[in-house]
Parts: C-alpha cells; sequence; structure tokens
C-alpha cells in the first residue's frame, strides 16, 4: 500500500464529530482503495456499493429516506453486507452516478448509525447529469480532494528514513544548506518523480522495478482512460450518453498543451486549440478539463497586491497538467533522459513552471501570476500567505531572477513582498528573497486555517451614566 498523506485526514475525520465524507479528484488517483482500506482497518464491517458498476442498487434510493428502509433494501440486494451500528463504514462508489444516493447522505447524516464515504470523478462537472431533483445534502457532507502523488509522499514511499526527512525539514526551514550526500540523492530522486509522477499506478510499478518504459506505457494508458471519458453525461433516466462536442473541444485543447506550455509566454490561446470554433465554444473543452481534475490554472493579475483574487485577470491564464508526469509523458522520448540528466529546460521551461504550478495546487494553493501588459517583468508565480503576497519563481537551473529582482528593487511601484526562487542549488539567499532547492516543492506546508477569533470580554461592559 502506498502511503498517502489524506491517510491521516481520514484518521481525523473518524475521530472528530463528523458528517459523511466525500472523496472527489481526477480519476485513478486511489480514491476507492484508499477508502476501502480504511474501512478495513477502522471498521468492524465495510459495506461497498460501486453506483456506477451496479446500476440495480439505484432503485434503494428512489423512494424515501428512511435509514432502516434503505439498510434492508441494501442488503436484500448484497446479502453478505453486514450492517452494524456505530462499528459500520459505508463506502458509495462513483455517486456522481447516482443523483439521488447524494441526496441521501443528509439522512445518514442525521441518523449517525452508520459512517459513509462517498467517492466520485465528475461532481464538479457542469452538465455531468440532470439537476439533483431532491437537492444535494447541503451542510450534511465534508469533502476531501485526493490528488496524485506529492513528491513529499514519493518521498515517504521510497522508505527514507524518517530522521533524514526531519533534517532537511528542519534546513529548509532554518534556511540552512542541506548536507551534499543527502542534497545530491534528494535531487536525484526529485528527477525520477518529475518523470514518473504521482499517479499510484505509476508510482508503484517504479518502486517495483524501476522501468520508465513501464511507466510511460502506464501514463499513456491512464490518459487515454481519462479521455475516454470525457463528454460523459447521465441523462434524465440514468442512461450514459457522451456530449461528442464538449468530447472533441476538451480532447484539442489536452492535445494543445505541450504547444501552449513550449511558448516562451506560457499564456493559453485558444488559436493553438485545433478544433472549430471560436474562443467562448473552445473554453468548454478546457473548463472541461479544469472540472474532472486533470488540469489547474493561473490566471495574471492587474497587479501585485492582496488579496490576488481582487486583481485577477479572468480572461488570461496559463494551464498546466496537474502531474508533471502525464505532462511529460506527452513529450518526445528524449525527454525522461534529459531530466534525469538534471536537465529540465525542455520545451522553454514548460517542466519547471509545471512542477510548481502542481506542488502549489496540490497544496491547496491558488495559482498567479504577474505578467505586465508590455512583457515585462514578468514573474512566474505568486501566492498569498498570512495576509501578503509571496513572489515565487523557478528556474531550471541556477539561473538569475531578472524580474523578480527588478520587482524587489522598485517597491514605489510594485510594493515590498517577501519573495522565494526554486532552483537546481542548495538553500541559499539573493538580494531580498531566499533560494530552496527544486526538491523543496516536496516540503511546503498547506496554509493554516483561519486563526479562531479571540473571545471579546463583555460582562463588564456597563450603560454609561
Amino acid at each position: 500500500m502506498l502511503k498517502r498523506k489524506i491517510w491521516k485526514k481520514l484518521i481525523e475525520w473518524k475521530e472528530r464529530e463528523h458528517h459523511p465524507l466525500i472523496i472527489k479528484g481526477l480519476r485513478q488517483t486511489g480514491k476507492t482503495y484508499i477508502a476501502k482500506r480504511f474501512g478495513q482497518e477502522y471498521y468492524e464491517s465495510t459495506v461497498y456499493i460501486d453506483l456506477r458498476a451496479d446500476k440495480t442498487v439505484h432503485d434503494v434510493f428512489d423512494g424515501d429516506f428512511d435509514v432502516d428502509r434503505m439498510v434492508m433494501m441494501l442488503s436484500a440486494v448484497k446479502p453478505s453486507v453486514r450492517f452494524v451500528p456505530g462499528k459500520t463504514l459505508i463506502i458509495f462508489d462513483e455517486i456522481q452516478d447516482c443523483p439521488n444516493a447524494r441526496s441521501s447522505l443528509k439522512y445518514w447524516d442525521t441518523d449517525g448509525r452508520y459512517d459513509v464515504i462517498a467517492t466520485g470523478s465528475f461532481l464538479g462537472v457542469k452538465g455531468f447529469r440532470e439537476p439533483y431533483i431532491r437537492g444535494i445534502p447541503v451542510g450534511y457532507e465534508q469533502q476531501l480532494i485526493m490528488y496524485p502523488l506529492t513528491f513529499g509522499e514519493f518521498l515517504e514511499n521510497t522508505g527514507m528514513d524518517e530522521g533524514v526527512t526531519e533534517y532537511v525539514r528542519d534546513s529548509l526551514k532554518n534556511d540552512t544548506a542541506v548536507e551534499k550526500t543527502i542534497h545530491e540523492s534528494l535531487r536525484a530522486l526529485y528527477y525520477q518523480y518529475l518523470v514518473v509522477g504521482g499517479m499510484p499506478e505509476a508510482v508503484k510499478v517504479f518502486f517495483e522495478n524501476h522501468d520508465l518504459n513501464e511507466v510511460r506505457r502506464i501514463q499513456r494508458r491512464i490518459l487515454a482512460s481519462i479521455r475516454d471519458d470525457f463528454g460523459r453525461y447521465r441523462d434524465i433516466h440514468g442512461n450514459d450518453k457522451v456530449n461528442e462536442v464538449l468530447k472533441l473541444r476538451a480532447e484539442a485543447c489536452l492535445d494543445s498543451m505541450p504547444a501552449q506550455l513550449s511558448k516562451e509566454y506560457k499564456k493559453f490561446k485558444y488559436s493553438l486549440v485545433n478544433v472549430k470554433g471560436h474562443s467562448p465554444e473552445k473554453a468548454d473543452g478546457l473548463q472541461y478539463l479544469v472540472d474532472v481534475g486533470l488540469v489547474v490554472r493561473a490566471f495574471n493579475t492587474t497587479e501585485i497586491s492582496y488579496p490576488l483574487d481582487g486583481v485577477r485577470i479572468s480572461s488570461e491564464f496559463k494551464a498546466f497538467f496537474i502531474d508533471t508526469g502525464l505532462l511529460v509523458s506527452q513529450m518526445g522520448n528524449e525527454v525522461p533522459g534529459k531530466i534525469l540528466s538534471g536537465d529540465i529546460s525542455s520545451y522553454k521551461g514548460a517542466i519547471a513552471e509545471n512542477m510548481v504550478a502542481s506542488a502549489f495546487a496540490k497544496n491547496g494553493r491558488t495559482l498567479y501570476y504577474f505578467h505586465a501588459p508590455s512583457g515585462s517583468p514578468e514573474l512566474d508565480f505568486l501566492f498569498e500567505q498570512e495576509g501578503e503576497v509571496v513572489i515565487a519563481e523557478c528556474k531550471s537551473s541556477n539561473n538569475r531572477a531578472t524580474s523578480m529582482k527588478f520587482v524587489l528593487s522598485h517597491p514605489k511601484k510594485y510594493g515590498k513582498h517577501p519573495a522565494v526562487k526554486y532552483a537546481d542549488t542548495n538553500v541559499g539567499s539573493g538580494e531580498g528573497f531566499r533560494t530552496y532547492p527544486l526538491y523543496a516543492l516536496g516540503f511546503l506546508e498547506e496554509p493554516e486555517p483561519a486563526t479562531i477569533v479571540p473571545v471579546v470580554d463583555v460582562s463588564k461592559l456597563k450603560v454609561p451614566e
């Protein structure tokens, strides 16, 4: 079993007062596997319902949502399952295929005798199904997104000693150089990760035999499988249908990605999408890629100021693969060898920018960048941290961060901002910024939730005389 950081979140979910949990995300990231394994380890009984494969189960949710009635009918359909109050996990797999099952979560929640985890790959896709006639249980469900493995998860599965991991984390936190042997080892592992990516099947095979040709075949098969689902939706009768026009647009947008990222300025251009239609129509295809979790976008901003969403340019953005390994699998056969040798400059920095975008997105950060109307300065990424905007540059080697230095040297025009550079080097510093090795992206900490507002003591307040 691959170690995944979502495992800790599942344990936290179980130990706290909780609602039914929905695990969503791109297909083949391990949602079903992790839910089943969690049920085996933490519950006396696990009831697994595949709502895509077994259409007969859908009838269970056509009547009222009385829990005793649903348990009785599920027991009739699945004679081998056991419902033990307080000790049973019910897994609804591919819950988007049965809207009424999603609607029933409210009633499983209020009843409280059974824990429920649902998985879904198309929950964010607009037009996937008819509207929920019986409603989505707002306030009665929790959600987690499951991404491909991060580099941190990849490292954990190499069997690296936890003491080494903690040493590196402390070095990055304290801005001290990482010891040379450890640095070179992590550097080599990071380049392997860029080629292998984080799709669980590809990672598992790589650790078993280190055959990159087999990894590449798996990556392409995964992409082909994901493409097969493009445009799929459920009609009002629950039948599988395909929106052929949307499918063509999504495929064309996906096919254009290597070309989009090989440009000097990587703004997504619909003119490079080889399919009939105007830009707004082609935009449906790109939105579909975003909705299924295959692609993430970074938006340009009019200025470098907090909050970034207030200065976002919605019509100007870059698009990146959520998994850099999938991007590399779409490039030439010579690219993996170059990456493993330490050269990630292929496609004009496409790999370097994609790896940072992927790491930030998996870490829960919204992606932004700054590209002045004149073309200069151009900052690779901006993100928010503790109420201020942080500038982040990524370099395929240890090149000069010219634009970042220019912005930092003109605080009256651009404001004062903390800044970091990720490059093929050790921990260091520059003129107003810190430099970190590329593998530091695997040690990113998730943004802290909003702090609790302190209690205001009003017990001694009195009306003035």
